[in-house]
């Protein structure tokens, strides 16, 4: 796989700085990752996009999935991550997941990461939807990710290990051999290093998390714009299953109107006996699955949004009246406050809810290993697509994906580094060109786009609202490449303009997989394919850019992914 030779429009990098590694992202895999390197002898760089501690894993409320409970198995865990995937899980990476998966959590706690325990001392587990065992292991009651990332956070910086926060990150490095040779990036505001620079690194490890941001309303925090997604795509790299976007049934309904990151109430509430109803009270969950509420997120997701088309409803309700003030107090403190800070009481009103953008099962491919169809490229987390999660994501396995992925990249790269000796190569980049390869769009495209994705291709998709998301994004790339030919001329650069250039080209490849696949299957759900069509179907969606930014569409043969490497045919 070569380069498209397709970059943002930016200056030159103004410095730069030498590395074994640098990993791209400050959540549960990225930190994971860094400390693991860190551990191995690596020289390590941590860039971010923020703060280390602003990333989308300190916004996870309910915890994380491991076989950890007496009477649980791994065998069970695959199971119901199976069933949630419908039919399109990789059953070996799933089987990687479940089975590393517990000593991965035991390890993260031996890190310093400190979880809710039960009166005997035990781990407190909770259920989730979709899961037929009490699995989850939380914190703070519902605080997970938060202690998670307090706990990473504070290891990476007792061990001293280089960060660059407030970075974003642009284009892959890479050498006249086509592999990786390192990022650029831009860092915002004074520091060591500032303005756009470079890190020259034989290893890259994509952690950038998720893409939804493309959408108008998402739990997702502003910086999750699908930067990694974008740059592994300019980079010539692979990416799958775009279009199975996971919409989380039960964020707050701020209103019809309301944009941006909107407060998540956790799967754990039902969990832990939370019911769904509608403006009469009525439970609608009831006999549409054997887990009522405790469903598959797709398919509790798709029973709000029929109830409120049924009633001409903006939203419907969670009612967990019947915890009372202590249960919500000491067990949901922080969806409480948030309520309560939006004027709903949840110890005495029902909470208004409807589903927004909140997960992104496919992304940038890789193999078990976490290796990118570009040598030296690795991806973890909410970017990469590992076959994990399949069409469908099963509750609280993202944050357990984050680390048993990276624990496993970091084999990989440290396996090749001593395989190599002392002999590691030393990447040398092939020049930053001198003239615009990209255009760029104004920053208020980023609206524009997430309208467009909101009304064309959210949690209700047809041919007819995919086609007008299609010729709608592709006029704001005519524009902007139109400009960019007529009078040489782009958007200034910037993050605001990379940001939203980034959206463009995820929104794209979101929408040509959703057109393609004619069928309803885990969170795409096509109106005019109501049915699962596994004949046709049961396989993946492939998209590659080509260096003319067209894009590359195939699907694969089986519900198996090819190699990444040529080499393991």
């Amino acid at each position: 796989m070569t380069s498209t030779g397709i970059r943002l429009h930016a200056p030159a990098p103004g410095w730069s700085i030498a590395a074994d590694v640098v990993v791209v992202g400050s959540g549960v895999a990225g930190l994971t990752a860094a400390l693991r390197c860190e551990a191995a002898g690596l020289t390590t760089v941590v860039v971010t996009k923020a703060r280390l501690d602003d990333g989308s894993t300190r916004w996870a409320q309910g915890g994380i999935a491991a076989a950890l409970g007496e009477g649980d198995t791994p065998e069970q865990h695959l199971d119901d991550t199976l069933v949630a995937g419908a039919g399109l899980c990789d059953e070996g990476a799933v089987r990687i997941l479940v089975t590393e998966g517990p000593d991965a959590v035991r390890r993260l706690i031996e890190t310093g990461a400190h979880f809710d325990e039960s009166s005997e001392g035990e781990l407190a587990l909770t259920r989730e939807g979709g899961h037929h065992r009490r699995r989850i292991a939380h914190a703070g009651g519902d605080a997970t990710g938060a202690e998670i990332s307090r706990a990473l956070v504070e290891a990476v910086r007792a061990r001293g290990l280089r960060t660059i926060e407030n970075a974003l990150v642009l284009d892959l490095l890479t050498d006249a051999d086509g592999r990786t040779a390192g990022v650029t990036l831009h860092v915002m505001g004074e520091g060591q290093h500032d303005g756009v620079g470079a890190v020259h690194a034989p290893a890259v490890v994509l952690a950038t998390g998720g893409m939804g941001q493309v959408f108008s309303a998402t739990t997702n925090p502003s910086v999750s714009t699908g930067d990694g997604v974008a740059l592994a795509l300019r980079a010539g790299a692979e990416v799958s299953d775009l279009e199975f976007v996971q919409f989380h049934p039960t964020v707050l309904f701020l209103g019809a109107e309301a944009e941006g990151q909107q407060p998540l109430v956790s799967e754990a509430v039902r969990g832990e006996g939370a019911h769904l109803v509608d403006a009469d009270g009525v439970r609608f969950m009831t006999g549409q699955h054997e887990l009522a509420e405790l469903a598959p997120r797709d398919i509790v997701a798709k029973g709000i949004m029929r109830r409120m088309q049924e009633q001409d409803a903006e939203h419907m309700f969670l009612d967990a009246r019947h915890f009372g003030a202590e249960m919500w107090e000491h067990r949901f403190p922080t969806i409480l406050a948030a309520c309560r800070a939006h004027g709903i009481d949840p110890v005495h009103d029902p909470i208004p809810i409807a589903p927004a953008a909140h997960y992104a099962s496919g992304g940038v491919r890789t193999d078990s290993r976490g290796r990118t169809t570009v040598p030296g490229l690795y991806a973890c987390g909410e970017v990469a697509c590992t076959g994990v999660h399949g069409a469908n994501r099963l509750a609280s396995n993202s944050l357990l994906e984050g680390l048993v992925y990276a624990e496993r990249i970091v084999e990989d790269i440290a396996g090749a580094r001593a395989a190599n000796g002392l002999h590691a190569r030393v990447p040398q980049p092939v020049p930053h060109p001198e003239t615009p390869e990209h255009p760029l769009l104004a920053p208020e495209a980023r609206f524009t786009i997430q309208r467009i994705m909101t009304d064309g291709a959210g949690v209700l998709r047809s041919a007819d609202s995919l086609a007008q998301a299609a010729e709608q994004l592709q006029q704001l790339r005519t524009e902007a490449r139109d400009a960019l030919a007529e009078n040489g001329k782009t958007a200034e650069p910037g993050v605001d303009t990379w940001e939203a250039t980034n959206l463009l080209c995820v929104a794209r490849v979101l929408v040509a997989a959703a057109r393609l696949r004619e069928e309803t299957r885990g969170c795409h759900w096509r109106e005019d394919h109501a049915d699962r069509v596994d004949t046709a179907w049961r396989r993946h969606i492939v998209v590659r850019l080509n260096p003319d930014r067209t894009l590359a569409v195939h699907t694969t043969d089986t519900a198996d992914f090819p190699p990444t490497r040529p080499q393991e045919q």
